[in-house]
């Protein structure tokens, strides 16, 4: 480490309910471990890790929370910076404390701006990990972004019939192609600060979809025990995972001991076991990633936009 002390620095998202909390139980249990989460409420977490306030509905509370963790790290610099909370509703309808639609700022624009504050706290050799999903993918999930508009994204449309599940994967892609930006970075590259997008595959007993309504939730998790369990036989990516085994990998590749293959970033759980895949055409696609990270860089308020 390049730290004046020996402690390991972890900043988390996510890490109260679902997959992140069973990572969060692997990452605070290491020694020497320093964990910080940013969460709504106090939340219970295991020792090592604290919580300080973060909604991440609200691009004030996202800057309020980098400056609060800056301050208590001082001089130390941040090992791993984990991305993962995430949201998914049943509509469109929700909307941010910027007006933006709600699942769009949650998954991608809080963190996009997370990234560009923390980024220059990593430390040398650290890792930057955000949380994806193969639902970003048409060859995977049929529902899949194959355009790129983020202007329509912050501000969607009427939605109608599967418009929060359409949000929720388009915001899955933004995670892959900011991710993929962040690794194309100069002072990333010259710093040697890994970045992986992480795909935890589907995963039952999460906390996505918790707004939904009971009859909604309960005909999820009926299709997800019959047509995907089905479908799983033919296509591995189906094949449902539990949230401990998701939180585990998780866990596992922010502290390294998952390598990928030189020159990857993108790694998904398959029916538990790490994957490297190819992501979209779209996901890896320069123009959407340079698209992407100048449009939210004017929504976030950056002024400073080059990739």
């Amino acid at each position: 480490m390049d730290h004046v002390t020996s402690q390991r620095v972890v900043v988390m998202t996510g890490g109260t309910s679902g997959l992140g909390a069973h990572a969060l139980r692997h990452l605070a249990a290491r020694p020497d471990t320093r964990v910080i989460v940013g969460a709504r409420g106090s939340g219970t977490v295991p020792p090592g890790a604290e919580v300080v306030p973060l909604d991440l509905a609200s691009l004030a509370s996202v800057r309020a929370f980098a400056a609060a963790v800056t301050q208590q790290l001082g001089d130390a610099r941040i090992d791993i910076l984990v991305l993962n909370a995430g949201m998914q509703t049943a509509t469109a309808d929700g909307r941010s404390a910027e007006g933006y639609e709600l699942t769009f700022a949650v998954n991608h624009l809080a963190h996009y701006l997370l990234a560009r504050l923390l980024a220059p706290h990593l430390a040398d050799h650290g890792r930057l990990v955000i949380t994806t999903s193969e639902t970003h993918d048409p060859a995977v999930t049929p529902i899949a972004p194959k355009t790129l508009e983020p202007q329509r994204l912050a501000h969607p449309d009427k939605g109608g019939f599967g418009a929060g599940v359409r949000a929720y994967s388009a915001s899955k892609l933004c995670n892959l192609l900011t991710a993929q930006s962040f690794a194309a970075l100069e002072e990333v590259r010259a710093r040697r600060i890994s970045v992986i997008a992480f795909s935890p595959g589907l995963t039952g007993g999460t906390s996505l979809g918790r707004d939904s309504s009971r009859a909604r939730r309960l005909f999820v998790t009926v299709l997800m025990r019959t047509v995907f369990r089905l479908v799983g036989l033919f296509k591995p990516e189906y094949v449902m995972g539990t949230p401990e085994r998701s939180g585990e990998a998780l866990a596992q590749v922010a502290l390294g001991e998952v390598t990928l293959p030189p020159g990857r970033i993108y790694v998904s759980l398959v029916k538990g076991q790490p994957a490297f895949p190819d992501p979209s055409e779209l996901a890896r696609s320069r123009a959407a990633q340079d698209q992407l990270w100048h449009e939210s860089a004017a929504m976030v308020g950056i002024e400073e936009s080059a990739a």
